[in-house]
């Protein structure tokens, strides 16, 4: 299997979901349009409660010990946002949305094009099996974990463009060139995360992906982009400590 192939995949996914929504999108009103985006913050949830249930894995336990990884999430939460704020993530994000929908013109002029761009970038890119599927991906080991997620994307492509239009396809750019980059460091990073890296990154992705369905379901618009770099923070935290341990 050619390296690059599951990200390739993964972009086709959601383009061929977000054309399938627009194509029910004029079909469906205004009410029936935001239950499907309620129902998907709802499943967004479930995703991000099994992932965050990582912060007890045991290998993160027995690498750090039993009072650690709570710590590990919240610093590398803090640290995360902190980085991300100053770097202005979310606005920089939003910004490259707003230069799509002024060339693409399709979306009738609405912000429903960042929106669903914004969103659907971050539901696709934050979660491990971006990360742990594009470092196997670039490891050659194959691309059964992208695989999934394409077909996880698909389904969640088509819910959005239901009701949030063009703008969820834009996203696919977004998942190509995250999940690009990530494979090409995996083809140089030689393997995989220990597991108590990977169980901490884990748990910190699922906490994103609460952000992400608080925003969903119209609860409080968290800047969540900004709090990204807290994915990278998180196994070099659970190093520090397990190597100071």
């Amino acid at each position: 299997m050619v390296r690059g192939a599951g990200t390739a995949l993964n972009v086709v996914a959601v383009l061929v979901g977000s054309g399938a929504g627009v194509l029910l999108r004029g079909r469906l009103p205004q009410r029936t349009r935001d239950v499907v985006t309620d129902a998907l913050g709802l499943v967004v949830l479930l995703v991000a409660a099994s992932a965050a249930v990582d912060v007890a894995s045991a290998d993160l336990v027995t690498a750090v010990g039993s009072s650690a990884p709570t710590l590990i999430v919240l610093g590398a939460l803090v640290v995360g946002g902190i980085t991300g704020s100053l770097l202005r993530l979310e606005q920089r994000l939003e910004e490259v949305g707003e230069a799509l929908r002024r060339r693409m013109a399709r979306d009738g002029g609405t912000g429903r094009f960042v929106e669903g761009f914004v969103l659907a970038s971050l539901v696709f890119c934050v979660g491990p099996l971006a990360v742990l599927g594009s470092f196997q991906d670039g490891l050659g080991q194959g691309i059964d974990l992208l695989a999934l997620k394409s077909t996880l994307d698909c389904f969640a492509a088509m819910a959005f463009a239901a009701a949030l239009g063009w703008g969820v396809a834009a996203s696919a750019i977004s998942v190509g060139v995250l999940q690009g980059v990530l494979t090409l460091g995996g083809f140089f990073l030689g393997d995989l995360l220990p597991a108590a890296e990977v169980a901490a990154l884990n748990a910190t992705g699922g906490l994103l992906l609460v952000g992400v369905a608080l925003r969903l379901l119209r609860i409080k618009p968290l800047p969540v982009a900004d709090l990204l770099p807290a994915l990278a923070v998180a196994p070099a935290l659970t190093w520090l400590v397990a190597t100071l341990r």
